[in-house]
């Protein structure tokens, strides 16, 4: 037996001797077992166990093989942490005889913070594919893409801007384009395709688009925003906006404006025309034409423009209002009391109404009071103080304000084979008016409104579905500095959705179902 020579083991074996025979003596003999013998003898087992247990551990950190270094063996590392005190400290490292220090064993955790961010919204996180290599188009001769430009045959087929799909007095229509060589501009019909973008600028990373946008809505989008360009064509219009002219047979959901499919190329201030048509399809109100923002190499300042999707199904409008209905506010507000072609009831010829149904005016005064469009029922700003960039004070329209029973109804349009339905356009919104300033001019005399805009509006969903729906258009989302900027924009039509609701519950107006 060997004698232990540390400071410790000495201390373990002493009390050892002496804990060991007084316990067996006092459970041999036939004394009374007082109080203090049991408690006694209680300690002294307990400090047995303790001992047990030291050299227990004791022996699994030095049972191991030698050579095998820092690394342990299998029956030590079924053990959890066996080199870490039960009494949670951490002793210093022995010294050995040669003077070096032996390094304790211990295994730190570090955890890492949980890192904040934005929600995902659904749709909107790109998954990760295979890439696939695509074949590089053809090499372009330095004479290419400068700057196509086109015209019809006949002077007469001219755009308007203003109405996307007709033209004043009729439609576009009959005569195919063709080309005028130029500085640019190669001769023959396939030479003028842009190469193909490997990847659509209409993002849809899940499994189908957003319910409230349709197989004909998606179609049209990615239409406008990759479709190959043919020609650029200057279209009468105050505006500047031109006519885009793509490649390609339209297909039965594309119209067209003579052989090719077409789309009306706006300003890039008129940007807010892409939001308009995402808010109308989430509000279940389906009234906009598919629009787009896209980037092309001819034109000239390179920036983003919004591009409305052609349709020739539309009404010839005036050259003056550039309506289909020659309606004035006084009579507007007439037809309103008369609840024209409600129920399927036929109104009598002394109503003075159109063949416009009247929900529909409750749908175009909801739909511009979000996005505070005044150029159609206002368009002499004569509901909120105009600032000198808004066109009724370039146009000088503003001393007209005290006779608005006069004032026609602009930018009122239906299609031909619909007129019970209108069909809004150039929707060009304004984010920047403060509260204090909204125009409620565009309520006037509306006592319904729609459920199914009122049902989203009240659902605190708007947000989301905004964002998942505009995150498809890639050259918008980027434009408006990302989710950062959609996100401001938003909150605007989130406060006047509220201001709104609050207008329907301070004057009583019923919410009904309007899908006739």
């Amino acid at each position: 037996m060997t004698c232990p020579d540390k400071p410790g083991q000495l201390i373990n074996w002493f009390l050892c001797s002496l804990c060991v025979p007084r316990a067996r003596k006092l459970w041999s003999s036939r004394r009374p077992r007082t109080r203090r013998n049991l408690l006694l003898g209680t300690a002294c087992a307990i400090y047995l166990g303790f001992l047990v247990s030291q050299v227990g551990r004791a022996s699994v950190q030095h049972g191991g093989p030698a050579g095998k270094g820092p690394h342990l063996s299998r029956d030590s590392a079924e053990v959890p942490f066996p080199e870490i005190p039960l009494d949670g400290t951490l002793a210093p490292p022995e010294p050995q005889g040669n003077g070096s220090t032996l390094q304790p064993n211990v295994v730190y955790i570090t955890l890492r913070s949980k890192r904040s961010k934005p929600a995902n919204i659904r749709g909107t996180v790109k998954p990760k594919r295979r890439k696939k290599h695509a074949v590089a188009p053809s090499a372009l001769g330095p004479e290419a893409w400068v700057g196509p430009s086109f015209q019809p045959r006949d002077a007469a087929g001219a755009a308007d801007a203003e109405v996307p799909g007709h033209v004043q007095g009729g439609h576009l229509g009959g005569p195919p384009w063709r080309g005028i060589q130029g500085p640019g501009v190669r001769g023959g019909r396939s030479d003028f395709q842009l190469p193909q973008a490997r990847e659509s600028n209409i993002r849809i990373y899940s499994e189908s688009a957003p319910s409230w946008l349709s197989k004909e809505d998606i179609g049209r989008m990615r239409l406008l925003a990759d479709g190959a360009v043919a020609g650029l064509q200057p279209a009468r219009s105050r505006s500047g906006a031109r006519l885009l002219v793509l490649e390609g047979t339209p297909g039965p959901s594309a119209p067209a404006c003579g052989p090719s499919p077409c789309g009306l190329l706006k300003q890039p201030v008129d940007m807010s025309e892409v939001f308009a048509f995402h808010l109308d399809r989430i509000l279940g109100l389906n009234r906009t034409l598919p629009t787009v923002s896209r980037k092309s190499q001819f034109i000239p300042d390179g920036r983003p423009r919004p591009v409305i999707l052609w349709d020739p199904s539309l009404c010839p409008t005036s050259n003056e209002t550039h309506s289909s209905v020659k309606l004035t506010w006084g009579t507007y507000q007439q037809s309103l009391k008369q609840k024209c072609w409600q129920n399927g009831r036929a109104p009598r010829p002394e109503w003075g109404c159109t063949d416009v149904h009247h929900h529909e005016w409750s749908k175009m005064a909801l739909f511009d009071f979000l996005l505070q469009i005044y150029n159609r029922l206002d368009a002499h700003c004569c509901g909120f103080r105009p600032r000198k960039e808004d066109a009724c004070v370039q146009s000088g329209r503003m001393p007209r304000c005290d006779k608005q029973d006069s004032v026609a109804l602009q930018h009122i349009v239906q299609r031909k084979q619909d007129p019970r339905h209108l069909v809004f356009i150039d929707n060009k919104g304004f984010f920047d008016r403060s509260e204090d300033n909204l125009n409620f001019k565009l309520l006037e005399g509306i006592k319904e409104f729609p459920e199914s805009a009122v049902s989203v509006l009240k659902s605190q969903h708007l947000r989301q579905k905004l964002l998942q729906s505009l995150f498809l258009d890639k050259v918008y989302w980027e434009s408006q500095g990302g989710r950062q900027g959609i996100e401001k924009l938003i909150d605007v039509v989130e406060q006047r959705a509220r201001i709104l609701l609050t207008y329907i519950t301070a004057h009583g107006a019923k919410v009904l179902p309007m899908n006739e």
